[in-house]
């Protein structure tokens, strides 16, 4: 299914002329366990930050991602939901319902004929705390009841009534229909299932920090009182999951329920049903203790009883079992579904285990078992099934999903499937490569990923510099594992292999503490690779050697963590503090560093030369950290910006013995600090972006003065990065790309002024600037616009084409196609 809501960004500006495209993706999920939810129609959501994101693992791809939260999004669930199987016949709209730490609960409607997604509604405010989880079934085709829990310590049911599909936006009706308060121990895990031949009548199983299984029956009114308690888990109940009815040996039907726990055991129950006449119940109540004490717990439901007892103990996973699901059911026909006896479990150790029950004795036995190989000790927050049952997919502490689809033909073979990627924190900062074959980004996350069009075309250099919270920029070079891949992802030639030959370094290892990166010798390899057990680490401690691999298609995420590390080649000490600000000349000759700083001395600029990496010149002008550097196209000029509210421009000039500089300017440039910074791409004029909510636009006046020529009308929120790139040369005309505090973007059109870089030039024109679109809100970023970057398109059939790439405090990285229209 393909999503077309937010392709095209609808808004225009008075300037009018050109459409915003969304192009790629990449984010990471967030650490919570019950983030994710893998829908009937095709789609998984999950929580990334304040944002609710939608992949296709079909096409392997974020499609898209769903503002409104104001928190960190802690659960989804679609609506029919996989068991809901007789009533998801040809049906063209679902329903996604979102829980967030601040307690906020929303709905969102698909319609997946049309791809076109609605924000529906915001639930009452029941929750004082954060969501942590959801359950629901649908009771009809047009009616479903979910449950909703929070730390606040109470469980919310909820009714949603779908009006008919004729009906337009704002049918789907919502209602509170009980409040239940399970004290101060509160539960994390639901499970919501209709009882077998009761006419409508529920059970809710739910679990938390009380090492309990609590049971309540109830009906579509939803009044529900207490059943019974399950113990024997010895930990934390994480996760819990009812089946569908299942006819065995001949018996009434039966109800599984299975739970998993911090205990690191996961136990099936079994509910048995026994019709009971009305004369009788009473009596029946009588025993229950009795009963109870013998044959496990039973509780009365209308006018049916059920045993419960413990079907099996299931013993494998070495670490807390995070979650547990029945595979989904089968349609066998119209009014009829089947389920599978197959449980789905994902631990901490890094795991998913598949669980059947044995076809000869019947004893559940791990029949696949599949995992990730990393250096993190910590693994996965969930699984899930696809709804057809042909796929699995994890997602782990690293926010990264894991997904392995079974290709066997006669037997089970299960390979390691495409998905997305990205960073499970804010992400900082990001830039082009020089000749713009992939992107570089970085983030809190304490990780650089590089993201790059499958075969596309392109060659540059591969080295960059990275600055964190210490006092050190470290250096990384890529090895040959990455530049093979590189040529199989752009198609480079064969024979640009020649340029290979110089490089001896491989790949890079993780030292043991993971301070460093250590590079792996071409002339080492062998032995390397020889060191390796195909069986893989024996415990988490044991950590083994990296394989520098090259890529012929793109890597899943195991690989990207394992086999795709650069060496890192130099460190470069002289800040007094942690670094914040870092940039590089347009020749990739000079480096510019910043640090936090609350002194003049301590906020020097400090340069440094390529290749020697020695420091060349310290500039000083700032009494306050720099919070972005920028050199101009012909790197005559840095320009920078500061807390302190002032910008600086200097003349830097590259010499034998390092580089020369000169302060030409210092202006105080906005009421509040200055976040960002921009170079026109043709000439000596630069844009700055503030706190105060403004945009102005400078020119460098004969190499020797700073003048102010424009300031934009203020923005709704504070801007937080710019990036300027051209468009006409003759006119002077470019495009500034503008990202606030809120997470919007919009293009602006920068025309007229100084025509060229010559200062004896005489012809100039009056500076003009216009509004040519504000970005639709699906398209932009939740949270904070970190930093902007252009790059030219690489298609060949429209030379006006230009991608931008953004970055945001909502983990995201993004990338739009801008063209004229």
């Amino acid at each position: 299914m393909s999503l077309t809501a937010g392709e095209l960004a609808g808004a225009r500006g008075e300037g009018g002329g050109v459409d915003v495209g969304r192009v790629f993706i990449g984010a990471g999920c967030n650490r919570v366990v019950n983030n994710v939810c893998w829908g009937h129609c095709g789609l998984v959501a999950f929580g990334a930050q304040n944002a609710v994101a939608l992949f296709s693992p079909l096409r392997g791809e974020i499609v898209s991602t769903l503002p409104g939260h104001k928190a960190t999004v802690n659960c989804t669930l679609w609506l029919p939901t996989k068991k809901d199987a007789l009533q998801v016949r040809c049906r063209e709209r679902y329903y996604l319902l979102s829980g967030s730490a601040d307690g906020i609960i929303m709905a969102w409607k698909i319609d997946s004929g049309k791809g076109k997604w609605s924000h529906e509604l915001q639930l009452p405010g029941m929750h004082k705390k954060g969501i942590t989880c959801f359950a629901g079934r649908m009771v009809s085709e047009t009616v479903s009841i979910f449950a909703s829990t929070s730390s606040d310590g109470t469980v919310v049911i909820w009714k949603m009534e779908d009006g008919p599909a004729s009906v337009g936006a704002g049918s789907c009706k919502v209602s509170c229909l009980h409040s239940l308060s399970v004290g101060l121990k509160p539960m994390v895990s639901l499970s919501l299932a209709v009882l077998p031949g009761q006419g409508g009548h529920l059970i809710l199983a739910m679990g938390g920090l009380d090492h309990k299984v609590h049971i309540y029956c109830g009906d579509q009114s939803g009044k529900f009182n207490k059943a019974c308690e399950l113990k024997g888990h010895s930990d934390w109940i994480r996760s819990l999951d009812f089946s569908l009815p299942v006819v065995m040996d001949s018996e009434e039907h039966s109800l599984f329920l299975v739970s998993s726990s911090q205990d690191r055991t996961i136990r099936i129950w079994k509910m048995t049903s026994n019709a009971v006449s009305f004369g009788n119940v009473a009596s029946r109540k009588e025993d229950l203790g009795m009963i109870s004490y013998i044959e496990g717990p039973l509780f009365v439901s209308g006018n049916t009883h059920y045993q419960v007892s413990l079907e099996s103990l299931l013993v494998g996973h070495e670490d807390w079992v995070y979650s547990v699901e029945w595979q989904p059911p089968a349609q066998l026909s119209d009014d009829e579904a089947h389920q599978p006896m197959s449980i789905l479990s994902a631990s901490m150790d890094k795991m998913m285990m598949i669980w059947k029950p044995e076809k000869n004795t019947g004893l559940w036995i791990n029949s696949v078992t599949v995992g990730e190989l990393s250096h993190s000790a910590l693994g996965f927050y969930g699984g899930h099934w696809e709804p057809e049952g042909k796929s699995i997919l994890a997602h782990g502490y690293g926010g990264s999903f894991h997904m392995w689809r079974d290709v066997g033909l006669g037997s089970e073979n299960w390979q390691p499937q495409i998905v997305p990627s990205g960073h499970f924190a804010p992400v900082s900062d990001l830039t082009w490569s020089r000749r713009g074959e992939y992107l570089l980004s970085v983030s809190h996350d304490q990780t650089t990923r590089i993201f790059a069009p499958w075969r596309s075309q392109g060659t540059g250099n591969h080295r960059f510099v990275s600055g964190a919270d210490e006092k050190v920029s470290r250096v990384f070079e890529a090895p040959l594992s990455f530049l093979k891949t590189l040529q199989h992802a752009t198609l480079l030639k064969p024979d640009n292999s020649e340029d290979f030959d110089d490089v001896q370094i491989l790949g890079a290892n993780m030292s043991a503490l993971g301070l460093s990166q250590k590079p792996i010798y071409t002339h080492g390899v062998k032995e390397t690779l020889s060191s390796i057990s195909n069986d893989g680490p024996d415990s988490i401690e044991t950590i083994p050697d990296a394989v520098p691999t090259v890529f012929t298609e793109p890597p899943v995420e195991d690989q990207l963590a394992w086999n795709t590390l650069w060496p890192e080649t130099h460190k470069l000490y002289g800040h007094g503090n942690e670094l914040f600000s870092i940039c590089c000349d347009h020749e990739g000759k000079l480096i510019a560093s910043s640090c936090k700083a609350q002194s003049a001395p301590v906020a020097e600029i400090w340069l440094w030369e390529v290749g020697t990496w020695k420091a060349v010149g310290r500039l000083q002008s700032h009494n306050l950290t720099v919070t972005q550097m920028e050199f101009s196209h012909d790197n005559a000029f840095l320009l920078s910006v500061s807390r302190d509210r002032h910008l600086s421009v200097y003349s830097i000039r590259k010499t034998d013995d390092g580089a020369e500089h000169h302060l030409i300017a210092k202006l105080e440039a906005h009421k509040r600090i200055i976040w960002a910074c921009s170079w026109n791409p043709f000439s000596h004029e630069f844009a700055t972006g503030s706190r105060d909510k403004t945009v102005k636009i400078w020119g460098v006046q004969d190499s020797s003065s700073v003048k102010l020529l424009a300031t934009l009308p203020q923005f709704r929120d504070s801007v937080t990065a710019l990036a300027w790139t051209c468009c006409d040369r003759a006119r002077n005309a470019g495009l500034l790309a503008i990202g606030m505090d809120n997470g919007m973007m919009e293009l602006w059109n920068i025309s007229g002024g100084t025509a060229s870089t010559d200062s004896s030039s005489s012809g100039s024109s009056p500076l003009s600037v216009a509004c040519m679109l504000r970005f639709d809100p699906l398209l932009c970023h939740v949270s904070t616009v970190h930093r902007l970057r252009w790059q030219k398109s690489d298609s060949s059939d429209d030379k006006s084409a230009l991608q931008l790439a953004s970055c945001g405090a909502d983990h995201c990285v993004r990338v739009f196609e801008v063209r004229d229209v």
